[in-house]
């Protein structure tokens, strides 16, 4: 599967795109749509790149899904567990309880999952619940998100 423009829209809304690095509040260096593989102290693209950047890691996080996940989805939960997995990575995806509960059929659980993870550096961040809250919508396929 691919992700959809719906969550595209998703991600961009909620990592903005900053085209000087910075650290996020994971304190990982991060520049564009929410980049982080290889950005340094100092990194500065342009707006072309940063699309550009966004594309290809998009492919990577769409692959990450496609490959843990072993039951069928549909678009929309698709589209909330690619978000999910590009903001939080996919070593969190892999020994998460989402994952074994999806894996299991237990498609009523992943939202709760979903909103479970809204730490960074150990503090729950005002953030993170509306993008968690969101993520969890889209997945219900809730068009509601929006307004989060």
């Amino acid at each position: 599967m691919n992700i959809s423009g719906e969550g595209k829209s998703l991600i961009k809304k909620f990592e903005g795109c900053e085209l000087e690095s910075y650290k996020c509040s994971g304190g990982v260096w991060t520049c564009g749509w929410g980049s982080t593989k290889d950005v340094k102290e100092g990194d500065v693209w342009s707006q072309a790149y940063a699309d550009e950047r966004f594309d290809g890691d998009i492919e990577e996080f769409e692959n990450y899904v496609n490959d843990l996940v072993k039951v069928p989805l549909m678009q929309h939960q698709f589209d909330a567990l690619v978000a999910w997995t590009y903001n939080l990575g996919p070593s969190s995806l892999k020994k998460s309880g989402l994952l074994k509960k999806l894996n299991a059929e237990d498609y009523d659980a992943v939202p709760c999952e979903i909103r479970r993870w809204n730490k960074a550096g150990g503090k729950v961040l005002d953030g993170l619940i509306r993008r968690r809250e969101a993520e969890a919508m889209l997945f219900v396929g809730n068009p509601d998100w929006h307004t989060i």
